[in-house]
């Protein structure tokens, strides 16, 4: 990373620390920001987080390790994310998964090649009942069969 990238970073973590404050409680809204604005929260990230909110590094980095939507390495701009949960394996979800990384020419926890896409499974979004079910960065889809799932990434592509 580049001088001006990090502080050109640190300015903006600076930023969102004003925003939701210098508490531990900022610690996840200020990591989510970062998130948002990068697709990733490096180790500068984590360290810079850190320090102005005056917790150790560790306590950050075990936040982005809990939560599945925070992530430490670079992900594509757009998150596809398909739900691994029993009910919508039991509705084709494996079907969908097939037709998903045909299209996609990738694995599931891999991101194309143009940086447009990542590919991951997530535990249950909330729609047992219209699974199979898939999470597009914020957007939920549900009831896919693989020629819809196709479609929708097509639209991202």
């Amino acid at each position: 990373m580049l001088i001006s990238e990090k502080n050109k970073l640190s300015e903006d973590i600076e930023s969102f620390v004003e925003k939701y404050g210098s508490d531990r409680s900022a610690l996840l809204p200020i990591l989510q920001a970062i998130q948002r604005k990068y697709h990733f929260i490096s180790g500068f990230a984590q360290q810079e987080t850190a320090r102005l909110l005056n917790i150790h590094p560790v306590e950050v980095n075990s936040v982005i390790s809990f939560y599945s939507f925070l992530h430490e390495n670079p992900q594509g701009r757009n998150i596809v994310r398909l739900c691994k949960t029993i009910s919508c394996e039991m509705s084709g979800k494996a079907e969908v998964e097939k037709a998903v990384q045909r299209e996609l020419g990738i694995s599931f926890g891999e991101t194309t090649k143009d940086n447009r896409i990542t590919l991951e499974h997530t535990n249950c979004l909330g729609m047992c009942d219209e699974g199979p079910a898939m999470l597009v960065n914020e957007k939920v889809y549900t009831q896919l069969d693989p020629e819809t799932a196709v479609k929708i990434l097509s639209e991202i592509k």
